[in-house]
């Protein structure tokens, strides 16, 4: 048969660049090269689309050297809405390359301008196919204020929070100190829009909260204060196939020294942390979680995929903490670690992605 083109999107603006160029380099290496065309496009940390290497091994997740992708000179010229959604590329020498029709892109972008719903509208416009969320819920997961609203509209615990607006905070930050206060130690405080723990702070005296905010802001001129859960760390990954939605078996952060989930411990293998799938649950704890992924997922509108993360209390409640809709894909992330203990290989949840895109 012949193969469908798909183009592989990874890099971009955000303070996640490096994590989505090593997502890529796994992707690259796993993708069902008999079944498609493989054209990669990288989006320099200024924003350029230019045309990458298909090398796997060039974007390697390397804790020493972090993959990038770098402005080789060549640019993207993205096909024109009501047209033949032909790609060409135009090279550093000037020549342009035709690189024909693009039947779906696979956007593997964390972050602003990547996971927030930008980069969605901008291929809605173009009239091109691309998997994975579309505007509505990555916005709004990206927000993790309205991504609160929407699921307490559903019913579904969340933990309580303030939000802060950085003005409102330099205007006067005794009465959010006082709020602060009220929802009780410890807590953690959050850029509203960032993903990948990137700007998270745990504070567990209230004369770290001045700094915690600070850390916060320097991403997003909006943040979220909120009641640390006490109960185990529980993950489960959605995906939206041809027989509709389903579940993983979840996994679990397992923390041993490190006081949470942080950047180092989601990417680089860092110690006093254990991602474990199938966490150890029973039949009945296992349905509950799957029930509540799966109505995350809908209570924001998803599309194409999800990682849900939840909190299980000791008294056996489950509180719902955030929606990822593009999670990382690396060799030791977790959406790909619970669909393999799932029996979906990691090729084929790639494959599941695409053609969920291509179906839309």
């Amino acid at each position: 048969m012949d193969k469908q083109t798909v183009v592989v999107l990874f890099g971009g603006r955000s303070s996640e660049h490096s994590i989505s160029s090593a997502t890529a380099g796994g992707v690259l290496g796993a993708i069902d090269r008999d079944r498609y065309a493989v054209i990669p496009v990288g989006i320099t940390r200024e924003g350029a689309f230019v045309l990458e290497d298909d090398d796997p091994a060039k974007f390697p997740l390397d804790a020493a050297h972090l993959p990038e992708v770098v402005d080789n000179g060549s640019r993207v010229l993205w096909p024109e809405p009501g047209g033949d959604r032909t790609l060409r590329v135009l090279h550093p020498d000037g020549e342009s390359e035709n690189f024909g029709e693009v039947d779906i892109v696979l956007p593997i972008l964390h972050g602003s301008h990547g996971e927030d719903g930008t980069i969605q509208g901008f291929f809605d416009t173009l009239e091109v196919p691309y998997a994975g969320g579309g505007v509505l819920d990555s916005a709004l997961c990206m927000d993790k204020h309205f991504m609160k609203v929407a699921l307490e509209a559903a019913g579904i615990v969340v933990a309580p929070s303030v939000t802060v607006r950085r003005r409102e905070w330099d205007r006067d930050a005794a009465p959010v100190r006082a709020r602060a206060a009220e929802l009780g130690l410890p807590l953690f405080v959050k850029p509203a829009r960032a993903g990948s723990s990137v700007g998270v702070s745990r504070v567990d005296a209230l004369e770290e909260l001045d700094a915690a905010m600070a850390v916060a802001f320097a991403e997003d001129d909006k943040a979220l204060i909120e009641t640390a859960v006490v109960g185990r760390e529980i993950e489960v990954a959605v995906l939206e196939g041809a027989d509709g939605v389903r579940a993983s078996l979840p996994g679990e952060i397992v923390l041993t020294s490190r006081g949470f989930y942080d950047f180092e411990g989601k990417y680089l293998g860092g110690d006093g942390v254990e991602v474990i799938c199938p966490a150890e649950l029973t039949d009945a704890e296992v349905a509950a979680i799957q029930d509540a992924g799966i109505r995350a997922f809908e209570a924001v509108d998803g599309r194409g995929l999800a990682r849900v993360d939840m909190f299980l209390t000791p008294s056996g409640d489950l509180i719902v903490n955030e929606l990822n809709t593009m999670p990382g894909f690396t060799p030791i992330s977790m959406f790909p670690k619970c669909w393999v203990a799932s029996g979906l290989s990691y090729g084929d949840l790639i494959t599941e992605l695409v053609e969920a895109g291509l179906r839309r």
